[in-house]
């Protein structure tokens, strides 16, 4: 039995072996909760809930589900652990387990909106990451900690593999028992995802990437995000946050002398005022290979005091793999330099760059 391609494929070949939506809805429950397959309600044995078909094929079915998403290398760090997680076909994308009980996961292989600070985006886009991969990252992470929390802001672009992002949302809000609020969309921006997401059943909370109140800027640092003005990115959030009832999160990466001051933070006040939505500020994390920097702890608290006093909700948020190095695909990148070194330990896999 091989990987499921698509959640479609998953369900023919559960229904192929008599599985009727309850039975599907079980195994899937099981599956995306890190239990065995055979997983159910005590009073429920598999034995005599199952089909004899699908009882039979449990342990090739498991195989094929765990054969989806394979950790290569485990990044211990004080403010979460990164995964380099390997797929069916060898490509490789990141995972980030958060504390506080969640995971940030990847939706493609590369990324081709480009944003200049971060390493995804110079390989460009290589490939969609399918719903399934989607969702075996996730149970990767939920038989490592307990999981309350799903965002999809690790590598790639969510807005460009919407169908399958929206389909792994779907299962993650039902039968993977996260509420809405706790799956987050994240996106640079894109005018789809603004007429999709209030027609879903599950509503994720919206993560935009605002970064600057300044467009021409905004335009350099993301050079092929849509044409959207921060006002225009802000208003459309926010009109989505009042619709779900949970306020629009608006990420900006502090990269010193660029988008890091007094003259900014103003700017960005005026364009919150009165809006139903929290700012989260995200100090850069520095790589060799990008000509950036982040900005010192005094500053960042001058800006946080700044924007307090005049009524922003505001957040630091640190970018988790800050002392492994392993932000933003640069995991990915170690490896395929050759730079990351795997050892094994207790028979898990742990790296050294």
């Amino acid at each position: 039995m091989k990987p499921p391609a698509s959640l479609t494929a998953l369900a023919t070949e559960l229904k192929s072996l008599n599985a009727g939506p309850a039975h599907q809805d079980r195994v899937l429950r099981a599956w995306l909760r890190g239990h065995p397959l055979d997983h159910g309600p005590r009073k429920q044995a598999a034995e005599n809930f199952l089909p004899l078909a699908l009882r039979t094929a449990l342990p090739q079915l498991q195989a094929a589900l765990d054969a989806l998403a394979t950790v290569v290398s485990e990044h211990p760090g004080s403010d979460g652990r990164r995964l380099l997680v390997r797929l069916a076909d060898g490509q490789t994308v990141e995972s980030v387990l958060l504390p506080r009980a969640g995971v940030c996961i990847s939706t493609q292989i590369g990324c081709a909106v480009g944003c200049t600070f971060c390493m995804t985006g110079r390989s460009g886009l290589l490939r969609q990451v399918s719903a399934p991969e989607m969702l075996a990252q996730v149970v990767l992470a939920r038989q490592r900690q307990t999981l309350r929390r799903v965002v999809f802001m690790g590598m790639g672009e969510p807005a460009h593999n919407l169908d399958n992002v929206l389909e792994a949302i779907q299962l993650l809000g039902t039968a993977g028992g996260f509420g809405h609020k706790d799956l987050v969309f994240s996106s640079v921006g894109d005018p789809r995802i603004f007429s999709r997401l209030p027609q879903e059943k599950v509503k994720p909370a919206l993560a935009l990437s605002l970064h600057t109140t300044d467009a021409e800027l905004r335009a350099r640092l993301l050079p092929r995000a849509p044409r959207l003005s921060p006002r225009e990115l802000v208003e459309a959030g926010e009109a989505y946050a009042r619709t779900t009832g949970y306020p629009i999160q608006l990420q900006w990466t502090l990269l010193a002398g660029i988008n890091d001051s007094l003259a900014e933070m103003a700017a960005a006040a005026d364009l919150l005022q009165g809006k139903y939505a929290i700012l989260n500020l995200i100090p850069y994390n520095p790589t060799a290979a990008l000509d950036y920097q982040r900005p010192t702890p005094e500053t960042i608290a001058q800006l946080v005091q700044h924007l307090r006093q005049r009524g922003v909700r505001v957040a630091v948020r640190q970018s988790a793999g800050q002392d492994v190095e392993g932000g933003c695909g640069q995991l990915r990148a170690r490896l395929l330099d050759g730079s990351t070194h795997l050892t094994t330990a207790g028979g898990r896999a742990t790296a050294h760059g």
